[in-house]
């Protein structure tokens, strides 16, 4: 007698939060299908979570201990893309992968505006496939006014470890008509090697003009883009 199997319709699962110093955040609800064997109802249910993140392994503390945030795959490698674009005022300092530059005018912004660590945490995130530092970090809280970028890439970092990655190879370029970055472009490829554990030969830098196109090109803003590649360890 041949096996009949009967499908039902993907249920929604309990919403799941994280926990940013007692602040609640609601993730993204997780989707439960099931295959039920006609014979067997219970012997044979199967289960299958669907969404980004694992809602029962996911907990975000900046200051302090928490539970294991993984990838919901294991993979020999992930691959991440990260995008940030901050408007230039004056009266803020530029800073650029922790770095100050020195310019008349820097990035306005909830944090302490730098672009590259932004963008880079975003592809660190992304590769993990966890919500973006928006979501992570949000600009509604008054807690991270002002806030060393640093204290997100770290983060980041950690989770990154946590779930048994590395980095492969980053390469990142930023966008900006001023100032020109070739003069501390080293520093800051060191600056953001040492923010990521990272050996220098495996992050790159890259800086590009706008040619004078649209607010990147008058200097009224900067923008970055980072592709980076987690390698199982």
């Amino acid at each position: 007698m041949a096996t009949q199997f009967f499908s039902c319709s993907p249920i929604l699962a309990k919403p799941a939060t994280k926990t940013i110093h007692g602040k609640s955040i609601l993730l993204p609800t997780p989707r439960i299908s099931t295959s039920i064997h006609r014979n067997n109802p219970v012997a044979s249910a199967s289960f299958s979570l669907r969404g980004s993140i694992s809602p029962a392994a996911t907990s975000v503390a900046v200051d302090g201990p928490t539970t294991s945030t993984n990838p919901s795959k294991s993979l020999p490698f992930r691959v991440g893309h990260g995008f940030d674009l901050h408007r230039l005022e004056p009266g803020y300092p530029l800073i650029i992968g922790g770095i100050t530059i020195p310019h008349d005018r820097g990035c306005e912004a909830h944090s302490d505006g730098d672009v590259l660590l932004h963008c880079v945490v975003d592809a660190i995130l992304g590769a993990l496939g966890l919500p973006d530092i928006g979501q992570l970090f949000p600009d509604s809280d008054p807690m991270w006014k002002g806030a060393a970028s640093s204290v997100f890439i770290k983060e980041a970092v950690r989770l990154m470890h946590e779930a048994g990655y590395e980095i492969g190879n980053l390469d990142a370029t930023l966008i900006l008509q001023r100032p020109k970055l070739s003069p501390h472009k080293e520093a800051i490829k060191t600056k953001l090697s040492e923010l990521l554990g990272a050996d220098p030969s495996v992050v790159n830098l890259k800086a590009k003009t706008h040619e004078k196109v649209d607010s990147l090109g008058e200097n009224r803003s900067i923008a970055a883009h980072t592709v980076v590649l987690l390698m199982r360890k």
